[in-house]
């Protein structure tokens, strides 16, 4: 009776002890449980605020519309007479009855910030009369107007007369500034080729506008040409000159391509 009641303490010993480690390892999966479910849940809070942060942007600062515009500034054209044009005393003597020649020049520079260019008219002063040079004293006509041109346009070489003649040409620094009209075909005709030749081509002088300079780009640093006068009196003229100063007044125009 003894032994069982040792053997039943010592089984029941057994059993609170198997009891105790079961419990025991209860308690170990319910920490390790809660322990994953910690875990688990950090990691699905974190990736919450990972998509969060990710998608914040679009979240917080949504874009409901969108606006364009434009920033604008007109620079303004400046075309204008760097160098104007001078008055011109001729050089050469010249006589009454036995004639001879005279030359002058006007020299102008254009400066222009238009990428197309410029074109320059001359026009002569409306004499009311035929002639663009009269006598200062008598308002003498006896240097007329430049006979040569060809359908109004220069001629190839001044043309004599057996009258006083009045006429011009033109030259620039660069040749494509010149006017078709002043250029040549390197031969024999004016306002056909690209050649300009000096005192080639010479124009009578008329009183509407007559294009001298047409040049097709800008000029900042500024772009030089001349215009060359030509006064001839053949011996015995007619009609025959009066002995006094003569004098004719050009205006140029300068615009923008």
């Amino acid at each position: 009776m003894h032994y069982d009641i040792f053997h039943l303490t010592k089984h029941r010993t057994v059993i609170i002890n198997v009891l105790s480690m079961k419990t025991h390892f209860t308690k170990q999966l319910f920490i390790q449980s809660a322990v994953n479910s910690v875990v688990s849940a950090s990691v699905i809070v974190t990736l919450l605020f990972a998509g969060f942060f990710m998608a914040e942007p679009s979240i917080s600062h949504g874009q409901n519309d969108t606006a364009t515009f434009r920033v604008r500034q007109i620079i303004t054209d400046e075309t204008s007479f760097l160098v104007d044009p001078v008055n011109v005393t001729m050089n050469g003597s010249i006589n009454g009855l036995t004639g001879g020649n005279a030359t002058g020049s006007s020299r102008f520079v254009v400066r222009s910030n238009n990428s197309t260019g410029y074109y320059v008219d001359i026009a002569f002063f409306d004499n009311v009369g035929a002639y663009a040079m009269l006598g200062d004293r008598t308002a003498s006509e006896a240097l007329r107007d430049y006979g040569g041109d060809v359908t109004g346009q220069p001629s190839y070489n001044f043309t004599a007369s057996t009258a006083s003649q009045f006429a011009y040409t033109v030259n620039s620094s660069t040749t494509a500034d010149t006017d078709a009209s002043f250029r040549n075909n390197g031969s024999n005709t004016c306002n056909t080729g690209a050649t300009q030749t000096f005192g080639k081509c010479w124009k009578k002088p008329v009183t509407s506008a007559f294009r001298i300079i047409d040049r097709s780009t800008s000029a900042s640093n500024g772009a030089t040409s001349t215009i060359y006068f030509k006064v001839s009196v053949p011996s015995s003229p007619v009609p025959i000159p009066s002995a006094e100063t003569y004098t004719a007044t050009a205006t140029l125009s300068l615009y923008s391509q």
